[in-house]
């Protein structure tokens, strides 16, 4: 809703207007492009007049004639690139959208900028949108795709961490969170553990919230904010856990197929890459390699099969796309049957009764025809994902007890942490060596040891 709004120049789309949307362009960076990309589709977009989408750092052409939709975050390298289009006068006017807020320093750069190409008049409006979250489901979101290695468990848990880096890892995580509840127009009830990263993520929110708060007038939870969560007496609650609380569950491989697509494959926002299969032809001796095809699906929440099954056990998982393809393939075959029948020719009473009989099944079964292209794509894509999950299957079910050496050491640590009591010296010597002659490396296995 809050992006619809935004693309919508910043007020609300109006439901069921007849008229056409007005024909923009956006121009976004990574972090925008990762925000938009899970919830908005091509085609969605395009329905809303974005005609164009570009990101920011790439060479683009001007438009003078269209309006500008920005949506970048708050960066010095952003900022500059801004101030570069408004003295090219690359469009009719622009609409400055800023994915957390924009400090006052750089607010005054980008009016001097304007100032500066004359283009004043053209800087429609600049918008905090406090969007700085990506949400991949209706009820998950995660804080960032790019540089998250920057806000990961190893970052945090470091040994040569410095005060400052650390400060900049709660800073970041603190301004997703406050974003969220910006969006979601509620103050939460925070709770966390005593003496971890948590509590210093929790205490920074806090704060940010009360100064929020402070200035009634100028508090981005009242009025006309999307939840006006405000008059609410149910609170959100925030619990904020510190990975350490749970180290064995990131480590398992969980046999759902979400949980599976997420392990095996190459799957990020919502969207799989694979490489398809080279066919069992064999290539002829000295003939180039084939080259493997990649295909990417998105896995949304618009797709049936995926929300009904991402939860469920792999097993029936592969059960219910032969389901699903043996109804397509009756529904098919009643199409060809009736299309068939139709070209009867000759006047016989049968026919003709037939006919009129048919003629309002087959009527059926074309205005079902979309909906029956539609099933035909879902199951072609969870097939080609289910078969490439199946592959690292048989990878670790074919070698003497379990795939590749990072899985042994997977299952390894699993056990390590999950035993009331540490293997004594003697036997850890001995693990560690059959470890090594898997081809482990065992550095996982000595932070784990100090941890615990």
């Amino acid at each position: 809703v809050a992006l619809k709004r935004m693309l919508n120049f910043n007020v609300p789309p109006v439901k069921n207007s007849t008229g056409e949307p007005v024909w923009k362009v956006l121009i976004y960076d990574r972090f925008g492009q990762d925000i938009i990309s899970p919830l908005l589709s091509v085609k969605e977009l395009r329905d809303m007049g974005i005609t164009l989408h570009l990101l920011l750092h790439s060479d683009r052409d001007a438009i003078p004639d269209v309006p500008a939709v920005y949506f970048v975050m708050p960066t010095e390298e952003n900022i500059d690139r801004m101030c570069q289009d408004l003295r090219n006068q690359l469009y009719e006017s622009y609409y400055l959208n800023f994915i957390s807020a924009i400090s006052r320093s750089k607010l005054e750069d980008i009016a001097n900028a304007a100032i500066g190409a004359n283009a004043v008049t053209q800087v429609a409006k600049v918008f905090d949108q406090y969007l700085n979250f990506i949400t991949l489901e209706d009820d998950m979101f995660v804080l960032c795709n790019q540089n998250k290695e920057l806000v990961s468990y190893r970052a945090i848990n470091r040994p040569d961490i410095t005060d400052t880096e650390m400060e900049t890892i709660m800073d970041t995580i603190v301004d997703s969170l406050f974003c969220f509840f910006v969006t979601l127009g509620a103050i939460p009830i925070i709770r966390c553990s005593r003496g971890t990263a948590a509590e210093m993520v929790a205490v920074k929110l806090d704060k940010k919230l009360r100064e929020n708060l402070r200035d009634a007038r100028n508090s981005l939870f009242t009025g006309d904010t999307l939840g006006a969560g405000q008059f609410s007496f149910q609170r959100p609650l925030l619990v904020l856990v510190d990975r350490n609380i749970d180290l064995a569950t990131p480590l398992h491989h969980t046999w759902t197929y979400q949980a599976l697509v997420h392990d095996v494959l190459d799957f990020h926002l919502n969207r799989v890459n694979l490489e398809e299969s080279a066919g069992t032809e064999s290539t002829p001796a000295g003939a180039r390699p084939k080259k493997k095809n990649k295909k990417s699906y998105d896995l949304t929440t618009s797709d049936k099969f995926w929300q009904k099954h991402k939860g469920s056990p792999f097993p029936e998982v592969a059960e219910s796309v032969q389901q699903e393809l043996e109804s397509y393939r009756a529904q098919e075959d009643e199409v060809k049957r009736l299309k068939s029948i139709m070209g009867i020719e000759g006047e016989d009473e049968g026919a003709i009764s037939m006919l009129s009989d048919n003629t309002a099944k087959l009527t059926s079964a074309v205005s079902s025809l979309p909906e029956l292209l539609e099933k035909k794509r879902l199951i072609d894509l969870h097939t080609n994902v289910a078969t490439a999950v199946l592959e690292h299957i048989k990878v670790q079910l074919l070698s003497n007890w379990t795939g590749t050496p990072e899985d042994k050491m997977r299952l390894f640590l699993i056990y390590y942490i999950s035993s009331a009591q540490a293997p004594s010296e003697i036997d850890l010597e001995q693990y560690k060596k059959a470890l090594m002659d898997a081809g482990c490396n065992l550095a996982p296995l000595s932070y784990i040891k100090q941890w615990k």
